[in-house]
């Protein structure tokens, strides 16, 4: 069965899975974007990312997508969260990053 398409910004976590199932021998192709399908769908449905304007929506996702993937998905998204407070160099709407990344790790149940 191919695989949904998403749109932008959800469409990295598709790439993710991608990514990791080429990098990482030992998971199988078809289960990485099945869980990373699921992610994007949840994210979307669960509205993670509204009110960010698209630069940061993107940068959220890129987080996400690259903080899934660590050993503590949860850890490493509440660090994140955090840094987006302290650091938020580049970031549009710090607080409102932050509130996507805590909302994020809800609906994903990190």
């Amino acid at each position: 069965m191919p695989s949904p398409q998403f749109e932008p910004p959800f469409d990295q976590l598709l790439a993710t899975a991608e990514r990791v199932a080429r990098e990482r021998p030992e998971v199988d192709p078809e289960m990485a974007r099945e869980v990373f399908e699921e992610a994007a769908t949840l994210l979307y449905n669960g509205l993670a990312v509204e009110g960010l304007d698209e630069h940061d929506a993107r940068l959220v996702v890129a987080g996400l997508c690259e903080d899934l993937v660590a050993p503590d998905p949860g850890a490493a998204v509440r660090r994140r969260t955090q840094a987006a407070l302290d650091e938020p160099a580049g970031l549009h709407d710090p607080r409102g990053v932050a509130a996507a990344y805590e909302v994020s790790t809800r609906i994903l149940q990190l």
